[in-house]
């Protein structure tokens, strides 16, 4: 996700004006980068790109040169479905089977006096912490569950280091 870059509001409308159903977006090099390819024939999307030139600082304390934008130039980027390739990685979605480490782990927060709970009116949030007491949302994926109760845990611990 690193690679990808965060596009002015003036370049996002640029974007969703030409590709409405545009997600992820990057430059030539930027695919190549990660692995995929743009398609044969596939046309551009025209954003504009800042021309930076470093120049002499006017500040008599500072010695170093400053960059200044001195102007924009037509630069064109592609979406994620004009591409082909090595798929991207996936945020934020978690794989595997914890086995004995969830119940494990359900051992460690109730030996710390922190109440373990399941409630659906939390959703949209897969979990939430408040206090001593931890609420996860029902029938989520075995990982999915592990994942979204370490990162609660590790808010009241923060907390935890925090006050005392």
């Amino acid at each position: 996700m690193a690679k990808f870059h965060r596009y002015s509001f003036q370049n996002i409308l640029l974007i969703a004006r030409q590709y409405p159903q545009a997600t992820r977006v990057a430059g030539f090099h930027t695919w190549r980068s990660v692995g995929r390819f743009v398609k044969k024939g596939e046309k551009g999307l025209m954003i504009l790109a800042p021309l930076v030139r470093k120049v002499e600082s006017a500040d008599a304390c500072s010695t170093g040169k400053e960059s200044r934008i001195f102007g924009f130039r037509a630069a064109y980027v592609f979406d994620v479905s004009q591409t082909d390739g090595t798929p991207l990685p996936t945020i934020g979605v978690a794989h595997g089977e914890p086995g004995e480490y969830f119940s494990r782990l359900e051992q460690l927060v109730r030996e710390q006096g922190i109440a373990l709970e399941y409630s659906a009116e939390i959703a949209p949030a897969k979990g939430m912490s408040c206090g001593k007491k931890i609420i996860l949302l029902p029938e989520m994926a075995p990982a999915e569950q592990f994942s979204t109760l370490v990162h609660e845990l590790a808010h009241l611990c923060s907390v935890d280091s925090y006050v005392a």
